[in-house]
């Protein structure tokens, strides 16, 4: 078995930096009225600039498939060059289409001048840690010398106004349902688009930072909990989730079929206990002395849960003090699948780490709860 290393990480994100002011401009008004719900979440998630793959007009100006791509352009040097590539692996949650598969739609953006082995991995924010174990475990095995993983999103073409005026017809019926209509808007203000890439080589390179990947697991408990983030269904009284292919067509915009939502009391019920405790799972299994962690990355969807996930990992034994923390989440926003990317690409790059130096990645799911963490060693 081969050792594995991070050897370059890249992120793009997309135009210029969007101000909570500036949001509506770009998303557009829901039936010409600013909302109510904004400055309620936007105070609680703390985010005060985002980007958006959006022109002030609300027109796109990439698909997800080319925003990723941009991000792996950048691992190219005099090193490594686009026609070295020997496995391309993709997460995201905001596919352009449903098929061809996203990995296919990058694979064709890059221009490679040959083929290569791909892989694309679907669902909410682990979708990114799941194309980075692919590439991860194809490299440790020999199977490929090296490979490409990128975590994406373009969720702003979600988001525009067009695509909720239609729950504003009925005026009426918004006033008698209000938990309805913030959940269906809720994630407007919370969500941006970019992405980062890392390329695995399974040796360092000479005279600048690699991290060799010590381990990458995964955990879930869907056999415990139900859906609490979705999109392309809706969630039936007794939890269960009815697909849109069981819905009449003329359906699927009246009922906001393919809009991403979230049980926000369930996610504050289970997001922060469940990852402790995988965590601690993880720790347990390795042996591993929390005091020996130098840095500490966690994906969080909002601010409103630093506080709250730093005192659930303390209460199982994993109090790692304040220093040790690294956010970018302010200032770029949640960019679901790639933010731990784009999170790990601006320490790798700060300068900051030292040889020897452990770097925790932490990565919650709150689709029907699930979790991966990863450890890495600076060389």
């Amino acid at each position: 078995m081969n050792d594995v290393f991070i050897t370059k990480a890249s992120t793009y994100l997309p135009n210029d930096p969007v101000s909570n002011d500036e949001m509506e401009t770009y998303l557009g008004y829901i039936n010409e009225k600013p909302s109510k719900a904004k400055a309620l979440i936007l105070r609680n998630n703390k985010i005060t600039t985002r980007y958006y793959a959006l022109d002030q007009e609300g027109k796109p100006t990439h698909t997800n498939a080319q925003i990723t791509a941009k991000a792996v352009e950048g691992l190219f040097d005099e090193n490594f060059g686009k026609e070295d590539i020997e496995l391309l692996s993709c997460g995201t949650t905001s596919a352009d289409q449903i098929q061809p598969s996203h990995a296919s739609m990058v694979h064709g953006e890059l221009n490679l001048n040959k083929s290569i082995e791909i892989n694309t991995s679907t669902g909410l924010c682990n979708s990114g840690m799941n194309a980075f174990n692919y590439g991860f475990l194809s490299v440790k095995a020999g199977v490929k010398e090296n490979a490409v993983c990128v975590g994406s999103e373009r969720f702003s073409a979600w988001m525009t106004a067009d695509k909720f005026n239609h729950e504003a017809e009925n005026l009426k019926l918004l006033e008698e349902r209000p938990i309805i209509a913030f959940k269906r808007e809720f994630l407007r203000w919370m969500l941006s688009d970019g992405a980062g890439a890392l390329l695995l080589e399974n040796k360092p390179r000479p005279n600048s930072t690699s991290l060799k990947v010590e381990f990458i697991d995964f955990y879930s408990y869907a056999h415990e909990i139900e859906a609490c983030m979705y999109a392309g269904c809706e969630k039936q009284e007794d939890g269960s989730l009815k697909s849109w292919a069981d819905y009449p067509s003329d359906e699927w915009l009246k009922q906001s079929i393919f809009a991403l939502k979230q049980d926000t009391k369930i996610l504050d019920q289970y997001i922060l206990v469940k990852g402790a405790e995988s965590l601690r799972s993880s720790f347990d299994k390795h042996n591993l002395d929390p005091n020996t962690i130098d840095h500490v990355l966690a994906h969080i969807s909002s601010g409103y849960f630093k506080e709250g996930l730093k005192e659930e990992f303390a209460n199982v034994g994993l109090d790692f003090p304040w220093e040790k923390w690294f956010y970018n989440l302010s200032e770029v926003g949640n960019i679901g699948a790639g933010s731990i990317f784009i999170a790990l690409e601006e320490l790798m790059n700060s300068g900051k780490l030292k040889k020897g130096e452990k770097v925790l990645l932490c990565v919650p799911e709150s689709g029907r709860f699930a979790y991966s963490c990863a450890l890495l060693t600076v060389v």
